[in-house]
């Protein structure tokens, strides 16, 4: 899930996982390691320039989509997730 406070996006996901990445086109997909709570919630917040992107998450080495948003064909046979910054 993305969720905009103020002029920040923070990206979540609940998840049993041991590491999850977040990967999106606004940086030329470089990985940026997600930090876990107490309750098992990965997060990541980011200060982001207008425009769409495309992004994802890698958990523990498998790519997915945030299915809370709009998702577009990637190029590698998945699904990316599209988030439109105004």
């Amino acid at each position: 899930m993305v969720r905009k406070t103020g002029k920040m996006y923070i990206f979540e996901l609940k998840t049993d996982a041991k590491e999850v990445i977040l990967k999106g086109s606004w940086d030329g997909w470089k990985e940026e390691r997600m930090k876990k709570n107490k309750k098992g919630v990965f997060s990541k917040r980011k200060k982001l320039n207008p425009g769409v992107y495309e992004f994802g998450y890698l958990v523990d080495g498998e790519w997915m989509a945030d299915e809370s948003c709009k998702l577009v064909d990637s190029p590698f046979g998945g699904k990316n997730s599209i988030l439109e910054v105004k």
